[in-house]
């Protein structure tokens, strides 16, 4: 059976690719968002949050320590960015980043259990509460 392609699968084609590159452009959009702060976890507990909004000489160094005090990673905070410098992991890809500043972007270190997350610096809103 031979069968010809319609002007309605073309239709549903179109609109669906027209779909997606909207999608695309709105995800684009949200991540391409300034962050206020960066979240900072290790071995899924907080380590710390510290402001994105440093600048020259008020470059922020965090040196990341595991459980036994020992300092494993090595993030720096300089204009707007977030950057991994240092790591003692075999493979170095958290250091091979490059630096974060957009919402929602991350570097992640598996070895170490460590993971920089850029936030909003909001406060989760809650539009209704149920009990």
């Amino acid at each position: 059976m031979d069968k010809k392609v319609g002007k309605k699968e073309i239709l549903l084609l179109v609109i669906i690719f027209v779909a997606a590159v909207i999608g695309y452009f709105v995800f684009q959009k949200m991540q391409s968002t300034p962050g206020g702060q960066v979240k900072v976890t290790v071995d899924g507990s907080v380590y710390g949050t510290y402001d994105l909004h440093t600048t020259g000489e008020k470059a922020q160094k965090i040196e990341i320590k595991n459980a036994e005090g020992t300092v494993t990673n090595t993030l720096v905070i300089e204009n707007g960015k977030a950057d991994m410098i240092s790591a003692d992991c075999p493979d170095k890809l958290c250091v091979n980043q490059h630096a974060i500043s957009s919402n929602g972007e991350t570097i992640v270190c598996l070895p170490n259990k460590v993971v920089v997350e850029v936030e909003d610096g909001e406060e989760a809103q809650f539009d209704t509460q149920t009990k």
